[in-house]
């Protein structure tokens, strides 16, 4: 996705630098090279060593070394980058790039930048709100510099509020979409659906079942559909993730929730996308109060959950049907059974003897098996294979 861009990252003093490092490892895992310039206050917050172990270059701090002497030049560095994404920028560095003050070198590169520049506020939100920032911010709207979305949530100073940086996969995605804009449209006026995360089933008021799913590879997947100008439902079982940009959200916990709501959203669909670990079997019956400890054994009585991608494959008839495997042996194997049985276009299949893959990580190793056979992917962010998920979908549209 980003093969051969140059990103410059630049980086505040703000508490939110910390997701700079996440920042910086998506984006040479999407294929760019990374120059970081760091602030004098931002490297209370996180350490130049952290940043240029990540990015594979040294950290710029000053126009120039101290020790020989060797000048960091502002205007190379603008000539150079494809794009500058400041991450986090405090209100007072949004200040000072509003009104032309060029006191570091993080800020004289912006003024030399002749590439587009994203900004991704990071502060307590009634500094956020107060009009001298949203001025500024409005001031750089004007300047034609890209403002990240920053969600409400909870801040570091205890409030909850608007203000927060965007998580480093929004910033992706953000970007990516800022150098790639011909993608944008190709899916225009069509609606799919995709499931993400791990259903919860209920064995008291107290316990359930659920498994290691967090989510990440399924909105990486709506991100993808709705940058492209498709009308994405998620459907999403528990998860700390945000809400995709430009998405409609449907949260559920049980399967029996996943399964009514995306059953709904598929009749209006183009094609569904089944990413969700959804789960087989849940308990038989629910107790009512918190089931007491005793000193004997237990045991619950589990039934089949409905098969959701079976479900939506007896309907699909031209539509586009993609379901996801997960397998810990024969993985090829078990996927095309499930891909005949289900009446799939195709399946991704997960391993979990890979490293680098399957639950919790930003990155995932796949194989794409089809009718035609089977297509395996190098290890790539999140992002990117939902990239190429959404490449086959469009090849299967055609």
């Amino acid at each position: 996705m980003l093969q051969g861009k140059h990103i410059l990252l630049g980086v505040t003093g703000s508490i939110a630098a910390y997701k700079a490092a996440v920042l910086c490892r998506l984006l040479r895992t999407a294929g760019a090279e990374v120059k970081v310039v760091m602030t004098q206050t931002a490297k209370q917050f996180i350490t130049p060593l952290t940043m240029a172990t990540l990015s594979k270059n040294p950290i710029l701090v000053e126009f120039f070394n101290p020790e020989n002497g060797e000048w960091n030049s502002h205007i190379s560095l603008g000539e150079w980058a494809d794009c500058y994404l400041i991450a986090p920028a405090t209100a007072n560095t949004l200040a000072k790039m509003a009104t032309g003050v060029a006191d570091n070198l993080l800020l004289t590169t912006y003024l030399s930048a002749r590439c587009k520049t994203i900004v991704a506020p990071a502060m307590d939100c009634d500094m956020f709100s107060h009009i001298t920032t949203q001025n500024n911010l409005a001031t750089l709207r004007s300047h034609g510099v890209i403002i990240a979305p920053s969600p409400a949530g909870e801040l570091a100073s205890g409030l909850t509020g608007k203000g927060r940086m965007a998580e480093p996969e929004q910033l992706l995605e953000l970007l990516i979409q800022t150098l790639n804009p011909e993608k944008k449209k190709s899916l225009q006026g069509k609606h799919f659906v995709v499931t993400a995360g791990a259903t919860i089933e209920a064995i008291d008021p107290v316990r359930y079942i659920t498994n290691h799913s967090t989510g990440k590879m399924g909105y990486a997947i709506a991100q993808a559909l709705s940058d492209r100008g498709a009308q994405v439902t998620l459907v999403t079982g528990r998860t700390t993730l945000p809400t995709p940009q430009g998405v409609t959200r449907v949260d559920v916990l049980s399967a029996e929730q996943m399964y009514n709501a995306t059953t709904e959203a598929f009749k209006s669909a183009h094609g569904a996308i089944m990413c969700a670990a959804v789960a087989d079997y849940t308990p038989a019956k629910v107790a009512e109060h918190k089931i007491k400890k005793s000193d004997d054994d237990m045991s619950i009585e589990l039934v089949r959950t409905k098969d959701i991608a079976a479900a939506l494959g007896a309907v699909k008839g031209d539509r586009v049907l993609v379901g996801f495997a997960l397998e810990s042996d024969a993985g090829v194997k078990s996927a095309q059974s499930k891909l005949k049985r289900k009446n799939l276009n195709f399946i991704v299949l997960n391993s979990l003897t890979d490293k680098g893959a399957g639950f919790g990580v930003d990155t995932n190793k796949v194989t794409f098996i089809d009718s035609n056979g089977s297509q395996s992917l190098p290890l790539m962010s999140k992002a990117e294979v939902a990239e190429k998920i959404v490449d086959k979908i469009e090849q299967e549209l055609c």
